[in-house]
């Protein structure tokens, strides 16, 4: 079966540096199967790259090889890498955006790329390494080099991680979480899954006091609610309108989870039996 290929990028699409990254792959390995996650990141936002990679990665089969090109710091002193888990691999610059997938997944080996065998070029562009390094690496090991040939070892604590900080259990029941993300609806993704949520009954954010329930279309017409997104994690939304422009919301800004609601573990037992 051919090997799995993801792309996640903030290029956007006006431009062909999507299709110039394809290309590179396909002129190596062919056969492989190449797959846009997105390339509307936000320039430069790896924290928005970390997420998109992690709400992704469960949901591609074995041997896939995620290639991620957000890459402010292109040119650098910032590592190229590639990562090894249990059952994929990670490819792209060694500044945060594979966080997220180090932190809930694990990884078992990254190596430095620094053999240009492997590259498209033995001198790649300052500016796209997309082009010149990653696809080039993400093909080859579609096409069965050994992850070890790509380059010398490097060691798993010395990655470049993004931290998000954990929920604050307070002593009184309230949670503290944060928002991590904001997707493209509004909505305000928040650090807090659905074990921590289970048990509570509202949740806080800035002057608006949100209830918690199954679906987007629980409460009416342009009334916030909170639900367990489709990701796991607790998100704020709109119905019908925009969370992030109704509460004026920003990553990184503090939720907090309060009360006591008997609907609220059937409603997270009504979505796992849906998933």
């Amino acid at each position: 079966m051919p090997t799995c290929i993801t792309l996640l990028t903030d290029f956007g699409l006006q431009d062909p540096y999507v299709g110039v990254m394809k290309g590179a792959i396909a002129t190596i390995c062919p056969q492989a199967t190449v797959i846009d996650l997105t390339h509307q990141i936000s320039p430069q936002d790896i924290a928005a790259a970390r997420f998109a990679l992690l709400s992704a990665y469960p949901y591609f089969p074995q041997g896939t090889i995620h290639t991620v090109v957000v890459d402010p710091g292109v040119g650098t002193a910032r590592r190229a890498i590639a990562l090894r888990t249990e059952s994929d691999y990670l490819v792209g610059p060694d500044n945060g955006v594979f966080s997220g997938v180090i932190q809930h997944h694990g990884v078992e080996a990254a190596v430095t790329l620094t053999n240009p065998e492997y590259w498209r070029s033995p001198k790649p562009s300052q500016t796209f390494h997309g082009r010149d390094i990653f696809a080039p690496v993400a093909a080859h090991l579609a096409a069965g080099v050994a992850f070890a040939d790509l380059g010398p070892a490097i060691a798993l604590d010395t990655l470049v991680t993004l931290e998000m900080p954990p929920p604050v259990h307070q002593s009184d029941g309230i949670v503290i979480g944060q928002i991590q993300a904001i997707d493209y609806f509004g909505n305000l993704i928040t650090n807090l899954d659905r074990a921590i949520v289970a048990g509570h009954g509202s949740i806080v954010l800035g002057p608006h006091v949100i209830p918690l329930d199954a679906t987007y279309s629980a409460v009416p017409v342009g009334s916030l609610v909170a639900l367990i997104g489709s990701h796991g994690w607790l998100e704020v939304a709109c119905n019908g309108s925009r969370a992030q422009a109704d509460c004026g919301a920003q990553v990184g800004d503090r939720v907090y989870l309060q009360g006591d609601q008997s609907i609220l573990p059937n409603c997270i037992g009504e979505i796992e039996a849906t998933q």
